[in-house]
């Protein structure tokens, strides 16, 4: 008889091209696994499916109330503002998801006439599945939309960067402490073919991405982080002339543990089960993040917590004209607005983030005070 406990051979798609990448190049780094998982061109979660919404795997902030893209296209435009309100500005969202929240994010923006007439829409998307869906959310956006994969396609220039539960999607490097040193840590195959954890021989180059004061940690702990590219490419570009917002959920002290998970159907599931099957994500680092943001050049304000930030930016007024718009949606908006800034230690509120990065010379950004 089967033992129900012990995860059974993954048939996902993707699941023997990544069996033979093993048996032919021995065990693949956490961040290789995920990358594939996610971005794999034929079976790659992103890729093949629209994984949001009550009818898909997890649900975002824009996709539980129009209040949360509102509030940061009214976020958008006193940025621009405080950048001199330059003509032309680039609006950029990195994985924009369904296109929900820029349609609310350009909603919001009516109030500013000469900043919708000003800017330029970016989207940066790999999935064409979601692309598909973002073009059809945005068909009577009504200001010029652009795609692209890359933000380096985006033109340079003025720039306002919007990147919501973007960060933990990115692939995160983890290592594993023995007692003789640091390894990465791997996914390799057991004898039946299962994907298993594994570790590498002692790395100091993975070593050295320790921070000093880990080093000495117990056997038995695991270290993760992100490569710093894409965050310090955003900053690079906002210190020339421009802004980002960042909100995701993670932590604001570099801390011992795995936070790697998956989720289908919005429930967890091992990671290491059906590969391209599920979103894989881990918690953001805002520490980290902040440092390699003003490395790159940019000024770097918060993090603050989202709860604190749609705070600041009037999430309540903005929910009480919406019931008095439409009172038979009260209890809707209530409870939406109670999940955006539910305070629990897991909750939205507290575990997600806000982080700002902009030209040093720019004023604080909008929402990110962190004693408000």
């Amino acid at each position: 008889m089967t033992d129900p406990t012990v995860p059974t051979c993954s048939t996902s798609p993707l699941a023997e091209e990544l069996r033979r990448k093993i048996r032919d190049r021995g065990p693949l780094p956490v961040a290789d696994w995920m990358a594939l998982c996610l971005g794999h061109p034929q079976h790659g979660y992103y890729t093949t499916r629209d994984p949001f919404g009550a009818a898909g795997d997890f649900t975002t902030a824009p996709e539980i109330s129009q209040m949360f893209g509102e509030l940061l296209g009214l976020w958008a435009a006193a940025a621009w503002q405080l950048m001199g309100a330059p003509v032309p500005v680039r609006l950029v969202e990195l994985g924009p998801g369904r296109g929900t929240m820029m349609a609310d994010v350009l909603r919001a923006a009516r109030v500013l006439p000469a900043f919708r007439a000003a800017m330029t829409v970016h989207l940066v998307e790999t999935s064409p599945v979601l692309e598909r869906r973002q073009r059809e959310t945005l068909a009577a956006a009504g200001v010029p939309i652009a795609w692209h994969h890359d933000l380096a396609a985006v033109p340079d220039g003025a720039t306002i960067v919007l990147a919501n539960e973007f960060f933990d999607s990115l692939p995160v490097h983890q290592a594993v402490k023995s007692v003789a040193g640091w390894h990465a840590r791997t996914v390799g195959l057991a004898p039946d073919g299962r994907f298993v954890f594994d570790v590498g021989p002692e790395d100091p180059a993975v070593a050295a991405q320790v921070p000093e004061f880990w080093r000495s940690a117990p056997a038995g702990a695991i270290f993760e982080w992100r490569d710093d590219a894409v965050v310090q490419a955003i900053a690079a570009r906002v210190a020339r002339q421009g802004a980002a917002l960042v909100v995701d959920y993670g932590h604001v002290d570099q801390d011992l543990g795995e936070t790697l998970q998956a989720v289908r159907a919005h429930d967890f599931v091992d990671p290491l089960q059906n590969p391209g099957e599920a979103d894989l994500t881990a918690h953001v680092d805002f520490c980290a993040l902040a440092r390699a943001a003003a490395a790159a050049g940019a000024r770097v304000d918060g993090p603050v917590t989202q709860g604190g930030f749609l705070r600041q930016l009037g999430i309540a007024t903005r929910a009480d004209t919406l019931k008095a718009a439409a009172p038979q949606k009260a209890a809707e908006i209530d409870a939406a607005l109670a999940r955006l800034l539910d305070p629990a230690k897991t909750g939205m509120g507290s575990l997600f983030k806000a982080l700002g990065l902009a030209h040093p010379s720019l004023l604080p950004l909008p929402g990110l005070d962190p004693a408000p």
